[in-house]
């Protein structure tokens, strides 16, 4: 008798897309000083039938829910969670803009961690190429 085969939470994930046939999903990363082009590469990729994620929030622009430096900075460290979980929920990653910081380059290598293909709208930037 052999022993049951443990299935990890990605493999449950990816069978469940899978049964609920879900279009692929596309998680968008990049520095967010090219949120005009994460919004135009959002707008292709869901004519291309894909479910996009990406950044929601632009702390480098003003606004009151930021506004306080010390909330701030407590709010950069649960949206970089979060943008973590939106990469564990993609099935590829689309790198865009011709500048990766230090943010982006983690994002990379923790998609890359997890075996996600990667896409740049930049390939030279690419940090591994």
């Amino acid at each position: 008798m052999s022993s049951p085969q443990l299935i990890t939470p990605e493999e449950k994930l990816a069978d469940a897309k899978r049964q609920l046939s879900f279009p692929r999903i596309v998680a968008i990363c990049g520095s967010t000083r090219f949120m005009a082009e994460m919004n135009e590469a959002d707008l292709r990729e869901t004519k291309a039938g894909r479910i996009v994620v990406k950044p929601g929030c632009d702390l480098k622009s003003p606004h009151a829910l930021w506004s306080d430096p010390v909330e701030a900075e407590a709010l950069k460290i649960r949206l970089d969670e979060l943008h973590r979980s939106k990469i564990l929920l993609a099935d590829e990653v689309l790198v865009v803009g011709d500048y990766i910081g230090d943010s982006t380059r983690a994002e990379i290598a923790y998609a890359r961690s997890l075996g996600k293909p990667m896409r740049f709208t930049h390939p030279e930037v690419d940090p591994d190429a």
